[in-house]
């Protein structure tokens, strides 16, 4: 498989969404949109010269959208490989190109969120451990910060304090997302009109900057929802299982 990197040249012409062909939609727009502004931050989108799920994304540590402390290291945003693409060694493949443009770049290292088992929308822990990642910080609920050092002698990185007990003071629900995924576009407005529907207090905050998002009350910035100050999830939620939130919550 040949690898294609995107750029601001060639965005418009390129297949970027895991799971939406359709370069219209909103969802593709929002996403396209917030890497257009994002390439000149130093961001990285790589992916397989095919139409699917076979990519990576990746950003310098210091302008990452993520509540962590990794100065000198590569933050991988996004990295996905599923369907007819699995089992064919491009994970690795994606995965090499990344090491080697940060090597190039004179990074110290990788560094990349994810969970103590393997979760949506979290990068896979058996296979980032499986590829030499090691553990640098823990965040309750369950999140993970893994890193891939260059060099022994490279500091370990660690998620912001603010972020170890994810907690809010607003009650009611609120949710805080970016357009890094492509899927809370079309997902957030959709939960936030069902609230409405029902009177129930909902609040929809979208991260614009880099210093918002690292300065998030939870580790995963591209979407994270509260209720009553306790955090709930980091899944994109459909209508039907928002509704079953809102069931057993008993509102």
């Amino acid at each position: 498989m040949g690898i294609i990197t995107v750029t601001k040249e060639n965005l418009e012409q390129e297949h970027i969404c895991c799971a939406i062909s359709n370069n219209k939609d909103c969802q593709v727009v929002a996403k396209k949109s917030w890497l257009t502004e994002r390439f000149d931050d130093g961001l990285v989108f790589k992916k397989g010269n095919v139409r699917g799920k076979c990519f990576i994304e990746y950003i310098p540590a210091e302008k990452a959208w993520s509540p962590i402390q990794a100065d000198g290291y590569m933050y991988i945003d996004c990295f996905w490989v599923s369907g007819q693409f699995k089992g064919q060694g491009n994970s690795n493949l994606l995965l090499q190109e990344c090491i080697e443009d940060s090597k190039e770049k004179g990074k110290q290292g990788l560094v990349v969120l994810s969970s103590g088992k393997k979760m949506p929308y979290l990068s896979d822990p058996d296979y980032l451990r499986y590829m030499g990642f090691e553990l640098a910080d823990t965040a309750e609920p369950f999140y993970e910060l893994l890193y891939l050092p260059f060099e022994k002698a490279s500091a370990k990185p660690c998620f912001r304090d603010s972020v170890k007990l994810p907690k809010i003071e607003p009650s009611g629900f609120v949710l805080y997302y970016t357009y890094q995924c492509p899927f809370t576009a079309k997902y957030v407005p959709l939960i936030e009109a069902a609230a409405h529907e029902r009177n129930i207090p909902f609040k929809a905050v979208r991260f614009e900057t880099a210093e918002q998002a690292q300065n998030a009350p939870a580790p995963f910035t591209a979407y994270s929802l509260f209720y009553d100050g306790e955090f709930l999830t980091h899944e994109i939620l459909s209508v039907k299982k928002f509704e079953k939130i809102i069931t057993e919550k008993g509102l």
